[in-house]
């Protein structure tokens, strides 16, 4: 499909750009960007009044298949990256059989391409089964195409298995991406450790549970000079660490999600199950942590870390409930109306965050809107008011913390490979 995208305002931070002009799009790639051109055999999308950026990509995504396709599967959770913005995903491992071989990334691939939709990247388990007691063949998996290696959802427990996945990783050039979580210090823990804990009665969970295992981790990356990706950052002592790390020079990049700059501990006064996540959701104090690590470069990346649950699994007491949330859908429109609308980042450090950084991290040709990149392009609507609604998820969950709210700001269109995904433009 040709392309010819008329008069948008065009951002892209690896190119320097930032103006009004036209996008041509011809076979899949980034063939011409001016203004004025004129289209030749090509549909033209007019972009007026709207903003053009690189195709988002999350890094931190949940697609529950193998295993889980009750809950979501590679096609319904490619349906609901498009809705968000999203032209790429990356897919955590922890799903049943773990990606942990060359066959389970086999089957990934092919479902992705079955769905013919977003671009869908695996990320290899660190360990046997996530088990914590073997190293996964990280050779192996790196020859599979796995863009990153996570035992996401489990810690890694054993540092001297954490410092030789390090090492191995650093050889084939793959990052880690750390669930920093001390299991032990957690417990059985469902919401953050405070007063609102001690109101409900219900059994927190330290910020130090976290902040230890940051601690660990950034030093186990200066040793081995590995690279370690922090993931779903949710309170000040790690944003601290991390910065702190920068500074030393140590190979450290961070990431957080929109629920942690949006939601405190206390809403789980309402017993909502679609509060329970994991790391769990921290104070205001918190917040203003994570937002001012994302305003001065701490933080690299705005993930979604999106964990779909059946119904019936979060209807139940909220000690039982699972963790996690949705957040495909909703990602670019908190991020926009927390952030962006709030002047805590510009649009083109935000696009930084979704796409440029990512693509970085991961040694992805992408995030960027160079001749001859590949067409992953996202176009968004700064003034487009939505109210987030259940019946609209393409999801095939919907525990959301947000049905019901008003967000200010979409994408309206988006591209995978000079195909258009979903559109909305109306």
């Amino acid at each position: 499909m040709n392309l010819l995208i008329k008069n948008g305002r065009v951002i892209d931070p690896v190119g320097k750009l930032d103006g009004i002009m036209d996008v041509l799009v011809e076979k899949g790639k980034i063939r011409r960007l001016g203004k004025g051109l004129k289209p030749e055999n090509h549909n033209v999308i007019e972009a007026r009044g709207k903003v053009v950026v690189p195709g988002l990509i999350d890094m931190h995504t949940h697609l529950r298949e193998p295993g889980r396709e009750d809950e979501e599967t590679i096609l319904s959770g490619s349906e609901a990256a498009a809705r968000g913005g999203f032209s790429s995903v990356c897919v955590m491992p922890n799903t049943s059989p773990v990606i942990d071989k060359e066959g389970i990334v086999e089957f990934i691939f092919s479902r992705s391409r079955q769905a013919g939709l977003v671009n869908v990247y695996s990320v290899g388990a660190v360990t046997v089964g996530q088990n914590g007691t073997q190293l996964a063949e990280i050779g192996e998996l790196k020859k599979a195409g796995v863009i990153a290696l996570s035992d996401d959802g489990n810690p890694v427990k054993n540092s001297y298995l954490m410092r030789r996945a390090l090492e191995y990783s650093r050889m084939f050039d793959l990052p880690i991406i750390s669930h920093c979580e001390d299991s032990d210090l957690a417990a059985d823990g469902v919401m953050n450790e405070g007063y609102v804990s001690t109101l409900l009665g219900l059994r927190g969970i330290s910020s130090l549970a976290e902040e230890s295992m940051v601690s660990r981790d950034i030093s186990l990356a200066g040793l081995t000079n590995g690279r370690v990706h922090i993931a779903h950052l949710s309170c000040a002592g790690s944003v601290s660490l991390i910065k702190q790390a920068k500074k030393n020079g140590i190979r450290v990049t961070a990431e957080t999600a929109p629920h942690y700059f949006t939601l405190t501990d206390e809403e789980v006064r309402t017993f909502d199950t679609n509060y329970k996540m994991n790391p769990p959701l921290r104070t205001q104090k918190d917040i203003e942590a994570i937002k001012k690590g994302l305003a001065d470069g701490t933080i690299d990346v705005i993930a979604s870390d999106h964990a779909p649950h059946s119904e019936q699994e979060k209807d139940v007491e909220f000690d039982n409930a699972p963790f996690g949330i949705t957040g495909l859908e909703t990602s670019l429109g908190l991020a926009l109306q927390e952030l962006v609308e709030e002047k805590v980042l510009t649009i083109n450090q935000l696009v930084e965050k979704m796409s440029v950084n990512p693509a970085r991290i991961l040694g992805l040709n992408k995030g960027s809107l160079a001749l001859g990149c590949d067409a992953d392009i996202t176009i968004i609507d700064l003034e487009r008011e939505w109210i987030v609604r259940q019946e609209d998820f393409k999801s095939k969950s919907k525990n959301s913390p947000f049905i019901g709210r008003k967000l200010k700001g979409m994408a309206v269109l988006t591209i995978s490979r000079g195909k258009i995904v979903y559109e909305s433009m109306a």
